[in-house]
Parts: C-alpha cells; sequence; structure tokens
C-alpha cells in the first residue's frame, strides 16, 4: 500500500505544484493506474484502471498522469533508507 502513495510522492518532491492534486502513475507501457495519491482514490480512480478507458476522468478531474520512473523512485527509496539507518540500530 505504501507505494501507492510512494511513487506519487517522488513526483511531487520534483515537483511541488502537484501537492494537493491528484495523480497518477502509469505502467511501463502507460496501460494502467499501478500508483496514485490521495486525491486520487478520492475521485475513485482504482489500481489496475486501464488508462485510455479512465482518460475522462483524467480530464475531468484535471489528473496529472505520468509513466513510471524506476530509477527515480529506486534512487528515491534508498534515499529514504539510508536516513531511516541512521536512527536504526545494526544488525550483526
Amino acid at each position: 500500500m505504501i507505494v501507492v502513495i510512494f511513487y506519487a510522492s517522488c513526483e511531487r518532491a520534483f515537483n511541488p505544484a502537484l501537492n494537493n492534486k491528484p495523480v497518477v502513475i502509469l505502467s511501463n507501457n502507460d496501460g494502467c493506474v499501478i500508483a496514485k495519491s490521495n486525491e486520487s482514490k478520492k475521485i475513485n480512480i482504482p489500481m489496475g484502471a486501464v488508462a485510455y478507458k479512465y482518460q475522462y476522468v483524467f480530464d475531468k478531474f484535471i489528473v496529472s498522469v505520468y509513466s513510471s520512473n524506476y530509477a527515480l523512485y529506486g534512487d528515491m527509496s534508498n534515499r529514504v533508507m539510508s536516513i531511516l539507518s541512521t536512527y536504526t540500530p545494526q544488525r550483526r
């Protein structure tokens, strides 16, 4: 469930204008929704929604639609984990 919001949060980190607006992230081939912001959840965009079938919803609610960027998400995840590791004991 965390991934659902994390990818959208990564996009927002580089584009703060997306804050408090609906955002969806599409699969590799831009076929379906794989992640979404809380604002997108509120307008009932389901996980796995086929993008072309929901284009009217994206247009009606001015949803920002992004292709997945796994290099960005991996880098941001590594940064978060690095910060968190400074606050947790190391396993031996």
